[in-house]
């Protein structure tokens, strides 16, 4: 039986239109797709370009920088030191305690050091002038992720060790690290920089003990 002419002509129709439609779609995705892609190649290279925020004298970093060290030690080669410093930055943000040594408590600075190694089979003693005879001397160019970090009290002309926290940058980077502080505007567990900052003036030296 023969299809009747017009029907053969709505079919032709319908099939024309369909195919017509589905073009305009994959046109539009891919229209999106590429104002998408532009526009993170545009953020990455405005964050390469644009000059980087100064530092504070105090040496504390925003809270949001510790994303980047995160991502920093989440390849699939991650090194001893690298899970001592992802471990310590999941406590960020814990309080401050006097002799504390738990995230629950909170930490003295000493403390959150205790804490952190021994889940790494490091016995740190409970004190910031015994952490600094602890392990080998390392050069401040050659400070990297792991190391232990000892500075003065914050006492003009202080020269005991009063004050400890852990490395998380490697050398040729501006020097940083993650401890928990006793500061009156902002304690507790917080990501800091020593060049450039009041730290520079406290600082004693960097001890390795991984």
């Amino acid at each position: 039986m023969e299809t009747p002419t017009g029907l053969v002509a709505l079919e032709k129709g319908l099939i024309e239109l369909h195919t017509s439609s589905s073009g305009t779609i994959m046109r539009y995705v891919w229209l999106m797709f590429g104002i998408f892609a532009a526009s993170l190649l545009g953020l990455l290279a405005w964050q390469n370009l644009r000059p980087a925020a100064p530092v504070p004298a105090s040496g504390d970093l925003p809270p949001v920088r510790a994303v980047v060290y995160r991502a920093a030690t989440s390849g699939s080669s991650v090194t001893r030191a690298d899970s001592v410093v992802r471990y310590a930055l999941r406590q960020l943000g814990k309080a401050y305690c006097y002799a504390g040594t738990t995230p629950e408590g909170g930490f003295d600075c000493s403390g959150f050091l205790t804490y952190v190694y021994s889940e790494f089979g490091v016995a740190l003693p409970h004190s910031s002038a015994m952490q600094y005879t602890t392990g080998t001397a390392v050069p401040r160019p050659q400070a990297r992720k792991g190391d232990l970090i000892i500075f003065t009290g914050t006492a003009q002309g202080s020269s005991t060790p009063g004050h400890a926290g852990i490395v998380i940058s490697e050398p040729g980077q501006p020097l940083r690290f993650v401890h928990s502080s006793s500061s009156r505007r902002d304690p507790g567990v917080k990501i800091s920089q020593v060049d450039g900052t009041d730290y520079e003036r406290r600082f004693l030296g960097v001890r390795r003990v991984l």
